[in-house]
């Protein structure tokens, strides 16, 4: 992909992981549209992302859905990286927590997407990124949903990169480590946390090069671990390293 000249979507884009893309893709010369639920915390973000657009949505809404698709016409690179986790064990989950997981974890993001598959396929250059998880690698036994809903996340992306790979839409897959963001606040061990703007950069560097699977950080070596020893790989991912 080239390096700008785009106009992206960034859903939970206000914060975190979202931000730190949001600010790279506009450093780089493209129209950034930050997409949240909390309109306070995006116009705080489009303070200190000057030239920035905002759009207050529920992803897991459809009619929210249909507003994004009819008033950002000119979006060509959707990045659905919104996503929730639940730290409990399975049987604590309430209903509404595990339908609201996996709504906003994995059927938003496809929902989404298939909204604005036909705008991105008129487009001369367009792109999905799914921000899925180095979880759907190797899953912890804390979040069970939040693992499933990544791994099929990752699925996805991979037959949904295979069904585009003859059209002008490249889909791009970023796996993040433990990464310093409010989702992760008060889990694991704080040393081993990259932080937004790291895993941004490494997207970045692999996003120009074409990679469309993008492991950051320890990802890359949880993934190699796995493949050489999925019972260690297990044992170290239950202890919650």
């Amino acid at each position: 992909m080239k390096a700008n000249g785009h106009t992206v979507m960034v859903t939970g884009g206000a914060t975190g992981i979202g931000f730190a893309l949001a600010k790279k893709f506009q450093a780089a010369g493209n129209q950034v549209i930050l997409v949240g639920r909390r309109e306070n915390v995006l116009q705080e973000a489009q303070q200190n992302l000057s030239g920035s657009r905002i759009a207050v949505a529920d992803v897991s809404r459809a009619e929210d859905r249909e507003r994004l698709l009819r008033d950002f016409p000119d979006v060509n690179i959707l990045i659905n990286n919104a996503a929730i986790q639940y730290t409990k064990p399975f049987i604590e989950q309430t209903n509404n927590e595990i339908i609201q997981e996996l709504d906003i974890n994995m059927t938003a993001p496809a929902l989404l997407t298939r909204a604005f598959l036909p705008q991105l396929l008129n487009k001369s250059s367009a792109a999905v990124v799914n921000v899925s998880s180095g979880l759907a690698v190797v899953p912890k036994e804390t979040c069970a949903l939040y693992c499933a809903s990544k791994a099929a996340l990752h699925s996805f992306s991979q037959v949904l990169r295979w069904q585009l790979e003859n059209s002008n839409v490249r889909v791009f897959e970023l796996l993040p480590p433990m990464v310093a963001t409010p989702l992760s606040q008060g889990k694991g061990h704080a040393h081993l946390k990259i932080s937004p703007d790291e895993l941004a950069e490494e997207f970045w560097r692999d996003f120009l090069r074409d990679h469309f699977q993008i492991m950051g950080g320890k990802t890359k070596l949880l993934y190699w671990l796995n493949r050489i020893s999925a019972r260690l790989a297990e044992r170290i991912m239950r202890k919650g390293l």
